[in-house]
């Protein structure tokens, strides 16, 4: 009898790596892979290059009817490219201009109905792992797997600095420090949708573990809540 497959749910502070754990354990569990994250990331791109005021509620849901949103999966690089009204913006949408203002715009009532609605859609399904805000506690708050991840600020500001500076030489660590502090007070202080782990997430704080060991603890952890699954079903 194949497994059953569950959604996992993967929330917690910026830069802690949600993305790349995401990542690898769909593929080591071989599901489906949704960054939620590269979804706001997008509708801001969007919003920069049509210069929305994102001020005008009007403006924003206008700016919303003409936003189409995929994955498509790279066979070269082995993962998947966000792509906004057909177009590859993977790219585009790491950069610090958009990091920026992310925050800001995921916090539009707006625009997080608009996105948790597509995610919804996507998990109908399950056999996903999808990373991003409140995937817990708002889009799926019944997940059999939920993990919230944290590590030490001075830890996080680094790996997204190194993360900035591949692409872009002109990066300023003080900089990023100081945008990952701006992101994490309107993350936490929102009144839409703020920061908050899941009373029944499972805390991975990696500050201090590899990428392959946060993935076996992970991946642990997602193989006994299948197991729970599969024991219920047959009662």
């Amino acid at each position: 009898m194949a497994s059953r497959k569950i959604i996992i749910a993967i929330d917690g502070h910026s830069s802690c790596g949600k993305s790349t754990l995401a990542k690898q354990l769909a593929a080591k569990l071989q599901y489906s892979y949704i960054d939620s994250g590269a979804m706001y990331r997008a509708i801001t791109l969007y919003f920069l290059r049509q210069e929305v005021n994102i001020h005008k509620i009007d403006e924003v849901v206008a700016a919303l009817e003409n936003i189409h949103l995929s994955f498509e999966y790279n066979e070269t690089i082995k993962s998947s490219e966000t792509y906004l009204n057909d177009e590859n913006v993977e790219r585009y949408i790491r950069d610090l201009i958009v990091a920026d203002k992310v925050s800001e715009v995921a916090a539009i009532k707006e625009v997080r109905t608009f996105a948790v609605s597509q995610q919804k859609k996507m998990g109908k399904k399950k056999g996903i792992v999808m990373d991003g805000r409140d995937i817990g506690t708002v889009v799926f708050p019944d997940a059999a797997l939920k993990i919230f991840m944290t590590a030490d600020p001075a830890i996080r500001v680094k790996r997204r600095f190194e993360e900035l500076y591949a692409n872009d030489k002109s990066i300023n660590i003080e900089d990023v420090k100081a945008n990952l502090e701006l992101r994490d007070y309107i993350d936490s202080n929102r009144e839409e949708s703020p920061l908050h782990k899941a009373d029944d997430a499972l805390v991975l704080d990696n500050s201090g573990l590899s990428r392959d060991e946060q993935l076996e603890k992970s991946y642990r952890w997602a193989k006994e809540r299948i197991e729970k699954v599969e024991e219920t079903s047959m009662m």
